[in-house]
């Protein structure tokens, strides 16, 4: 008997329309923010697309619309305290050459990820790129709590900003690279992303209410895990949950897969830091 059915199955649950949890309005600190909108043009399979945060339960909806009740704000804070530290042998600090601020970065966290000479840059790369070349300092741990921190600071700046990430030129052949992965099935179970996020958004999985999967609102404060989590982190989850071979965070795979599972969110406002159940 072949069991993968039936497993697959039970985990997503089956039946029922695809809807959205809510129409409630996401506004932080008197700021209301686009969390339902057409789908982009290049999206075969989805009219709508939905914020993440439209999926959630109450209690967690408010969390996030109050900047003192969010828990990742803590790690903003942290980010903060790293932006005026001095750190490496050129005696620098992010401060040093961005003297207007974190607030320099506005707009940029919104079209992330880039290709630039050939390869696709997330903002894990620009950050590290900084401490090495101009600080002198070393690299921080892709998945960190001093790198999610200072993430969650740079992209806290495009909060409100639609999403408008580049899928043409360069682009284009890692953007297609990240689509074949979406709709690639992995592990035993043999999921694709698209099953869940694309096919059974709304429908429940265990005891979580499925989303779309969008990443407008990462690096995101996971409430189970008590802790600011990646995009490839969870990348890394989704395929270890189909009881699969994952790939590394910051490997060619996820990158092109944040590129192109970035791309589905264009149009729906930046959430980050967002919070999650």
């Amino acid at each position: 008997m072949n069991l993968k059915p039936w497993i697959a199955a039970a985990l997503i649950g089956t039946g029922g329309i695809a809807v959205a949890q809510d129409n409630s309005t996401l506004s932080v600190e008197g700021e209301e923010m686009v969390t339902e909108t057409a789908a982009p043009a290049h999206l075969d399979n989805v009219r709508t697309i939905y914020s993440g945060w439209r999926f959630r339960t109450p209690e967690t909806q408010a969390l996030q619309m109050d900047d003192f009740e969010n828990p990742a704000m803590i790690f903003v804070d942290q980010a903060l305290d790293l932006w005026d530290t001095v750190d490496g042998t050129e005696g620098h600090s992010c401060s040093s050459c961005h003297t207007d601020g974190p607030e320099e970065f506005a707009g940029l966290h919104a079209q992330m990820p880039k290709v630039v000479n050939g390869r696709v840059v997330v903002m894990e790369d620009i950050i590290n790129e900084h401490r090495r070349e101009l600080m002198g300092a070393d690299e921080w741990k892709w998945s960190g709590p001093e790198m999610q921190s200072m993430v969650a600071l740079i992209g806290l700046q495009s909060r409100g900003m639609p999403m408008d990430v580049a899928i043409d030129g360069d682009a284009a052949p890692f953007w297609e690279q990240g689509k074949d992965m979406y709709y690639t099935r992995y592990g035993q179970l043999e999921l694709s992303c698209a099953n869940c996020h694309e096919d059974n958004y709304g429908n429940m999985i265990r005891a979580d209410h499925l989303s779309q999967g969008q990443i407008n609102g990462f690096p995101t404060y996971r409430l189970k895990q008590a802790r600011l989590i990646s995009r490839h982190i969870r990348f890394r989850g989704c395929i270890r949950d189909t009881i699969g071979e994952t790939f590394a965070e910051g490997s060619d795979e996820f990158r092109a897969l944040e590129l192109y599972v970035a791309s589905r969110a264009n149009g729906l406002d930046i959430e980050t830091p967002a919070v999650r159940q």
